[in-house]
């Protein structure tokens, strides 16, 4: 860790930061010389080429800052991650456009705009896939130890060791201490270790910390300079999820993330009103014909609304096409629809597997009831009986729920309790994290999944 203006930055990230800049800077000088040249000092200087790239520089690190592509604590896959790229240079291309067509002065001349945009696609590329080999070197690689010896310890050891591109290397885990597991032992194994391998972090797993953890080793070797964190948060890192078993009250009131900035909440309400609408606009000519589906196919309403818990508990009625026979719940009750549920109707099964029943939500998502990515929203009987089973469910009521959402992409359609704890975590996740990249790659991978008719019943 590097301190600047008295708050730590990890050396990683820094590396990353600085070295994105140089790259799409030098790209861009580069093609402004080859396009200009023999008067490329003029371009420069005369044209204020040079103001100009500066200008495209800050704009692609604040991208990619929104598009977390500078928190080297996350772990986006390697689809992803290009994802993410790709947007970069996307977004670019429709400022430019749109700044070429009111104010052509303003962006670069002599046609290097064009192949600017495409050189700088390739340098962050190449500069990502460097990055990834040099944060592998000896110099930047942390050695850790995991401190426990269950299942809890086990994922974590698994996970980073599966995951060497965040920079980790586990020296050792209380899993290797031989004989007994006592506090003495489980200290000396520790003091070992550290003192051997020079390890510079300690991530805690125990699930029972009474009697068996080493509080005054830790306690001295983080005056040491050796950091000791809890193992949530890099549970968290590398599985996408927030595990509600063995997790703290403190770790969620402490912890990094759950951020509500008004900007955010603006520019997030603000996204999910121009998506809903291009929705509905596409929708359309659609409607009348899913009308006409459902009307020949079963007696009833069109249009089905049901109560669901919102944002803060508050109860809103939820819109979607009517998918299941009239009386579906008449002797039953309220319950989770299930494999080959036979309360589905024909069309209902079509328009469930295709997601064309949730056209109607965008209507909700307008009205401020719902947003376009968050948590699903759940019925008040499903809630009562959940928050009694299930510990922190309460916390997916911070933000509006959502049309499509983190868990929705991350895990099946869910129907027992077993299936809203794993939900639930997912939520937690989307929750801790929120950002509009995040929200934006939700809904890219939403349409890879509504394509290939997963999830839904």
């Amino acid at each position: 860790m590097i301190r600047l203006f008295n708050v730590y930055y990890p050396v990683r990230a820094l590396i990353l930061l600085i070295g994105e800049a140089l790259i799409v800077g030098t790209s861009l000088l580069l093609v402004v010389v080859w396009a200009s040249w023999p008067d490329s000092y003029l371009a420069l200087v005369a044209e204020y080429d040079g103001v100009k790239i500066v200008a495209i520089t800050f704009l692609v690190l604040i991208g990619s800052h929104l598009f977390d592509l500078y928190d080297t604590s996350r772990l986006p896959t390697r689809g992803e991650l290009y994802f993410r790229l790709l947007m970069i240079p996307g977004l670019l291309a429709f400022i430019l456009a749109a700044v070429a067509k009111f104010r052509p002065k303003y962006v670069l001349g002599h046609g290097s705009m064009e192949i600017g945009l495409v050189i700088l696609t390739v340098a962050l590329f190449g500069w990502r896939q460097g990055f990834m080999w040099l944060v592998r070197l000896p110099i930047l690689i942390e050695r850790v130890y995991v401190l426990g010896t269950g299942e809890r310890a086990q994922r974590l050891v698994q996970g980073l060791r599966q995951n060497p591109e965040i920079g980790v290397e586990v020296a050792s885990w209380t899993g290797k201490l031989e004989g007994a597991v006592t506090r003495d032992s489980v200290a000396a194994h520790l003091m070992e270790i550290v003192e051997k391998q020079k390890v510079h972090r300690v991530i805690v797993a125990m699930p029972d910390r009474r009697g068996t953890i080493p509080m005054h080793e830790l306690l001295e070797l983080r005056m040491q300079g050796v950091k000791v964190e809890e193992a949530t948060s890099w549970l968290e890192k590398i599985s996408g999820k927030i595990e509600v078993e063995n997790l703290y009250p403190s770790w969620l009131v402490f912890g990094q993330g759950f951020r509500r900035s008004g900007i955010f909440r603006g520019i997030r309400r603000i996204v999910s009103v121009v998506i809903s609408l291009v929705g509905l606009i596409f929708a359309l000519p659609l409607i009348p014909l899913i009308i006409l589906a459902i009307k020949l196919d079963s007696k009833g309403p069109v249009f089905y609304t049901q109560a669901r818990v919102g944002k803060a508990g508050r109860v809103f009625k939820v819109i979607k096409f009517r998918t299941m026979r009239q009386d579906a719940e008449a002797l039953s009750g309220p319950k989770w629809a299930g494999d080959n549920d036979p309360r589905v109707t024909r069309i209902g099964r079509f328009l469930r597997t295709s997601r064309l029943d949730e056209i109607p939500q965008l209507w909700c998502v307008l009205k401020g009831d719902m947003a376009f990515v968050g948590p699903r929203p759940e019925r008040p009987e499903f809630i009562e009986f959940l928050s009694k089973e299930i510990p922190y469910y309460g916390v997916r009521h911070m933000v509006r729920p959502g049309l499509t959402g983190w868990a929705q992409i991350k895990y099946k359609y869910g129907s027992t309790v077993e299936d809203a704890r794993e939900k639930l975590q997912y939520d937690l996740f989307y929750i801790k994290n929120a950002s509009i990249g995040l929200d934006l790659l939700i809904m890219f991978l939403t349409i890879k999944i509504v394509l290939l008719r997963r999830g839904a019943q």
